[in-house]
């Protein structure tokens, strides 16, 4: 058993879905289902129950869960210890946080519990609550650093099972009264929808993701685009996730810490951070992309291909 299955491990546990999993350790699909295997025959057990629609853990599975996590953090803390650092930073986030991002060598690093929008993080940042955050940012804001860390497409979740993608025009796009939950996806939404031609629909339940939003697209029996916000149910049966085109929406994912900060600590978690960004553009996206006019990487990864 070693520490990089265990990884992969924890992964796919928090995803459930292996797609999204590889994407977050930065493989490839096919590596990380081999890993999986390579490690379940190693234990002699098996560690998830999973079809061509859903994944989900089996008992032996969740046992080891608990485990792997306590090991991966005692394995990065000896690694910072041996690095020397400068004293623990508070890390915030949404619904996606690298791991590799919290083995970082320079900076002792402390999960704040408080998972909540991207615009409470990044303001929690602002007046020093946090010292850094992985959220999506709207607009650059002059008293804060941006590095990226994933241009994330989004995808279409759609009862229709003959379509491989679906054209962004065809699309609804939900957006949701409780701005306290979702004033980010809504601004990313409504833009989007205003580019494209396509339709927004206004809901009041809360059905930008799970149970509710699955609901919503079986009742709307057309493609429904989906946010980024990870959540453990998955697709029920009738429903499928397709790539989108013409153009792709991408959801920014950026490490975002004050711009005045000088601790050697804070440089070297923004190092690592763009040694793990993703190189763009990803290999399933051969046409035009769509990223907000104001995001403060849409110059930068959208330069050839708008």
């Amino acid at each position: 058993m070693e520490l990089r299955q265990l990884r992969y491990f924890v992964a796919v546990a928090e995803e459930l879905h292996f797609g999204r999993a590889a994407a977050r350790l930065y493989i490839a699909t096919p590596s990380l289902s081999q890993q999986i295997k390579a490690l379940e025959a190693g234990l002699g057990v098996t560690l998830f129950e999973r079809d061509r629609r859903h994944v989900e853990l089996t008992s032996a599975g969740a046992m080891l869960l608990s485990d792997a996590r306590e090991i991966l953090s005692l394995a990065a803390a000896a690694e910072r210890r041996l690095a020397g650092t400068t004293g623990p930073l508070r890390l915030g986030y949404v619904s996606w946080l690298p791991e590799k991002l919290l083995a970082s060598p320079g900076a002792d690093l402390r999960i704040d519990e408080w998972v909540m929008p991207s615009h409470v993080q990044i303001g929690r940042v602002l007046d020093g609550g946090l010292d850094a955050a992985v959220a999506w940012a709207p607009h650059r804001d002059e008293r804060l650093d941006y590095r990226l860390l994933w241009a994330e497409p989004l995808f279409a979740v759609t009862t229709r099972f003959g379509a491989t993608s679906v054209a962004a025009e065809e699309l609804t796009v939900l957006v949701d009264s409780d701005l306290t939950s979702w004033d980010a996806w809504n601004q990313f939404a409504m833009e989007f929808a205003e580019s494209t031609g396509c339709r927004l629909l206004r809901i009041d339940d809360g059905g930008i993701t799970g149970t509710a939003f699955h609901h919503h697209c079986k009742r709307l029996d057309t493609p429904v685009l989906a946010s980024p916000k990870r959540h453990p149910t998955p697709l029920p049966a009738g429903l499928r996730a397709r790539p989108i085109h013409d153009p792709a929406p991408l959801w920014c994912w950026s490490l975002i810490t004050r711009a005045d900060e000088q601790r050697s600590s804070v440089g070297a978690l923004r190092e690592h951070a763009e040694q793990l960004s993703l190189e763009f553009p990803p290999d399933d996206l051969d046409g035009p992309v769509w990223i907000p006019a104001a995001d403060p990487h849409r110059d930068a990864l959208t330069s050839d291909r708008m």
